[in-house]
């Protein structure tokens, strides 16, 4: 399966690393554990570059926690 890099923005910069993650499918909410939860990110059709590659931006669009 073919995967693509993409930069994450907003939500707690600790949960994200380096921003920078690996997606398949631009459509699909990528999905961060952290914090006993899950950061939420979604991409709308922006782009940047980044160390000279384009990358899609998937924002921060929400959190849920983890069901116990």
């Amino acid at each position: 399966m073919h995967t693509m890099k993409a930069l994450l923005t907003g939500g707690p910069e600790t949960a994200m690393g380096s921003g920078i993650v690996e997606v398949q499918n631009l459509a699909e909410t990528v999905k961060i554990a952290f914090a006993a939860g899950y950061e939420h990110f979604r991409h709308h059709g922006e782009v940047r570059h980044v160390d000279g590659q384009e990358m899609p931006v998937f924002a921060w669009c929400g959190r849920t926690r983890i069901a116990e």
